[in-house]
């Protein structure tokens, strides 16, 4: 790829996760982040007003090349405007799983899109898995005190406590980049683990 490549973020942390993932796969790749935590908080409190999914769009438009929205909650209206959103390759993975899936959000307002999208994805396929979402917005202000190690602690030992009451789960998702750093916590848990950065990263890339 010739173009640089544009992220939008709504979370600092999300350029060193990017900057990781260029290092190792695509080293010559430039990238291009614009963090805009403003627009997570206004989506959080206000949805997704006209006002913000035209902020989204001209970003988008400006871009020289192509455009990948790190942010769930932001990723529809990306979408709308021309990006590739983290989670829809996540989402399709998930859904060529064979059994109940569990779907991992940090935030209420990550629920709705990432279960539209993993449903999209499972009737795309012709397939009827049994889906169950798993909110926990309380640990969420460890990841806004930059606490990401505690923050995704947690988040594996309530998926650990999830696959514990439920076994038959086959595949857990976690909704958001934030996440992404627990999937080294849940090795050896029992389902397959799902996280959207590099997976996303590669798709954009079309690199398998």
């Amino acid at each position: 790829m010739t173009q640089p490549l544009t992220l939008l973020h709504s979370a600092e942390v999300h350029r060193r996760t990017f900057d990781t993932l260029r290092d190792d796969i695509a080293p010559a790749l430039k990238l291009d982040h614009q963090v805009r935590a403003d627009w997570l908080a206004r989506a959080r409190s206000d949805g997704m007003t006209g006002q913000l999914a035209a902020e989204i769009r001209k970003a988008v438009q400006a871009a020289p090349g192509p455009v990948l929205c790190t942010c769930t909650t932001l990723g529809e209206a990306a979408v709308a405007a021309g990006a590739t959103r983290i989670d829809q390759p996540m989402m399709a993975a998930a859904a060529r799983s064979d059994g109940p899936i569990l779907l991992v959000c940090a935030l209420k307002s990550t629920e709705a899109p990432s279960r539209a999208l993993l449903q999209a994805c499972l009737d795309d396929g012709g397939r009827d898995t049994p889906v169950t979402t798993l909110v926990v917005e309380e640990l969420w202000p460890l990841f806004e005190a930059g606490q990401g190690a505690n923050f995704c602690a947690a988040i594996a030992a309530v998926v650990i406590e999830a696959v514990q009451a439920r076994p038959d789960f086959r595949t857990v998702v976690l909704a958001q980049a934030s996440m992404a750093a627990a999937v080294h916590l849940l090795d050896g848990v029992g389902p397959e683990v799902l996280a959207a950065p590099e997976l996303a990263f590669r798709s954009v890339l079309d690199l398998s």
